[in-house]
């Protein structure tokens, strides 16, 4: 994809940036393929708001994405490259040779026309194919990789991801995640060959809120423009910093720097910690 400005007739279309859309080849999706996208508003069954700064936004059903690419040793056919509303990477539109269609994710490069295979086998090194991470030799970047075999990819999903495999031994692969992450996974585990495509997704600018709430989110007010019983940033004379020692969630709990992460069984398959965000 590429990235286009417009003419600066006003203020939000002078700082904003869209995408061009070049390299999509279809605008309508495969009807078979689509199904509701139920809006929740960032609720939950009874009504709670779990997840906040959620709701309204345009309307979009979902695209089903094939994420197992299980049907092995059957060639299929890159019919489109489409835009998904839904993420940032692009999908494409598979014709399998024995009449199925499927969405995937589309790697970096792959075109329409292009063959591509999935196999547990030892197969050809090439974009768009899928194979188990112990044929892939050590610095192939690949993405959509599994944690788990037949579970389906689950990570390197969102638009220029990539892993690179680093080592194969003694049953795992040495991957690095896009977070500078480095840990094993079962070498049996599949992968697709090359990096998510759309990578130029990140550049983009909304320049203006009402872009934003197309996409589904409203706005967020800051902790120090409240009140304090609002907020523990709340209060003070004027446009006042933060007086605590640290700081809170709205609930009073420490925020930035924090860790938060909570142990799990997959934490001795980790072998370096992602890289720590720069302040400043």
């Amino acid at each position: 994809m590429g990235i286009k400005k417009v003419k600066p007739t006003t203020p939000g279309r002078r700082q904003a940036s869209f995408d061009d859309f070049f390299d999509i080849t279809e605008t309508k999706p495969h009807k078979s393929l689509l199904k509701p996208r139920p809006r929740q508003g960032g609720r939950n069954s009874q009504g709670k708001i779990t997840i906040r700064h959620r709701g309204g936004g345009a309307k979009r059903n979902l695209r089903v994405i094939d994420f197992r690419q299980d049907k092995f040793d059957i060639p299929a056919k890159v019919a489109t490259i489409e835009y998904d509303p839904n993420r940032g990477a692009r999908i494409a539109l598979l014709n399998y040779h024995d009449g199925e269609k499927r969405y995937i994710i589309a790697p970096d490069g792959l075109k329409v026309g292009d063959i591509i295979i999935s196999s547990q086998k030892k197969i050809e090194i090439k974009t768009g194919n899928r194979l188990s991470l112990k044929y892939i030799p050590a610095g192939i970047e690949v993405c959509n990789v599994e944690l788990q075999p037949g579970r389906g990819g689950q990570i390197a999903r969102g638009a220029g991801n990539v892993i690179a495999v680093m080592a194969i031994d003694n049953g795992h692969a040495q991957i690095k995640m896009p977070s500078g992450e480095i840990r094993l996974v079962p070498e049996v585990c599949l992968a697709t060959v090359g990096k998510v495509s759309n990578q130029d997704k990140r550049l983009i600018k909304l320049g203006k809120a009402g872009r934003r709430r197309h996409l589904g989110f409203k706005p967020n007010v800051r902790g120090k423009a409240m009140n304090p019983v609002d907020h523990p940033h709340g209060g003070g004379e004027g446009n006042q910093p933060i007086g605590l020692k640290a700081p809170k969630t709205p609930w009073g709990k420490k925020a930035l720097g924090v860790k938060t992460r909570k142990p799990k069984s997959s934490d001795k398959l980790i072998l370096q910690r992602r890289r720590k965000k720069r302040r400043g």
